[in-house]
């Protein structure tokens, strides 16, 4: 179906104002951009505790967390990794969402300020998140009151490097992750698929957007291909914790993303997956601009509910 009237709207809007596409800009302009659309987000709910820490990192920089606790009993932990392609993004401009997402689940959510490329290309956001993950797991009887569940989430780059933990922790026998929430994530490099070449697609993310994102985050093709840059690339995808992937039906990832919901399946791995129709690629973190972010967070929120009650106190 077309796209819906309150996303068309927004394009109209950004392209009257003469925004150029993500791929003309430079990475600073970029950020530009997405702090001004974090600006129409508004402040979001009010949480019971807000807090700005660090996980240390023994091989760089400490890894900045921001803290979400939902008011009343807290039931588990989700760890967020944000969208931008590696290259823009920022705590403040998805804190909305962290808030709204800690609200609907009753989580506390742990909002991850990893580093950014070019400046700190592939994997410095791998293993910042990596970092990031296990010293939540590590403390979360201090950050939820109890050693509640661990929920692992992320958009577009951000569930890219959330399923990219699964992966890890897997192979490090932990933490243990009750539930990967990946909306429509980057799961592979193969920038040629039918996805990426629809022109229905080349939106507010583009195939020459995408084309600029690797070309800032992972220069060199032979990364591309490990499986800590595609999580689709791994040789075996079993064992790994139940999944919940949201895609937008235009949007040049939907195909890789139905592809690695469906390589989960094969392997074994309890998946949701739904395409949501008319919705472009970011429609999720657009709280209180794109109808379809509600409906999103209310999939995922519903998603949540089910794993958390079904797992034993």
């Amino acid at each position: 179906m077309a796209l819906d009237d309150a996303t068309t709207a927004l394009l109209t809007q950004l392209a009257e104002s003469g925004t150029k596409p993500l791929h003309e800009m430079t990475p600073q302009e970029a950020r530009g951009l997405t702090a001004a659309l974090g600006e129409l987000y508004g402040p979001g709910p009010e949480m019971a505790r807000v807090e700005d820490v660090a996980a240390p990192s023994p091989d760089g920089p400490d890894v900045p967390l921001r803290l979400l606790v939902p008011r009343g009993e807290v039931r588990g932990v989700v760890v967020y990794l944000h969208g931008g392609g590696w290259v823009i993004g920022a705590l403040d401009e998805f804190e909305t969402l962290g808030r709204t997402l800690a609200e609907r689940t009753r989580c506390a959510v742990v909002m991850v300020d990893y580093r950014l490329a070019p400046e700190h290309p592939f994997p410095a956001a791998v293993d910042d998140s990596w970092t990031a993950l296990r010293w939540v797991d590590e403390h979360r009887e201090q950050l939820a009151g109890a050693r509640v569940p661990l929920v692992v989430a992320g958009d577009s780059a951000g569930g890219n490097l959330a399923a990219i933990l699964t992966q890890r922790a897997r192979a490090a026998g932990g933490p243990a992750i009750a539930l990967q929430v990946l909306a429509y994530p980057v799961t592979d490099c193969d920038l040629d698929n039918a996805s990426y070449r629809d022109p229905a697609n080349q939106l507010l993310l583009s195939r020459d957007s995408m084309v600029w994102f690797w070309d800032l985050y992972a220069p060199d093709p032979d990364q591309r291909r490990l499986p800590d840059a595609c999580p689709a690339r791994a040789a075996d995808l079993g064992g790994l914790p139940p999944a919940v992937v949201l895609l937008a039906e235009h949007d040049v990832l939907r195909q890789e993303g139905q592809a690695y919901a469906d390589a989960l399946a094969r392997a074994g791995v309890p998946v949701q997956a739904r395409v949501f129709e008319g919705q472009m690629h970011g429609f999720f973190t657009m709280v209180n601009v794109l109808p379809g972010s509600a409906a999103g967070i209310d999939h995922v929120a519903a998603a949540v509910d089910r794993e958390l009650t079904a797992r034993p106190a």
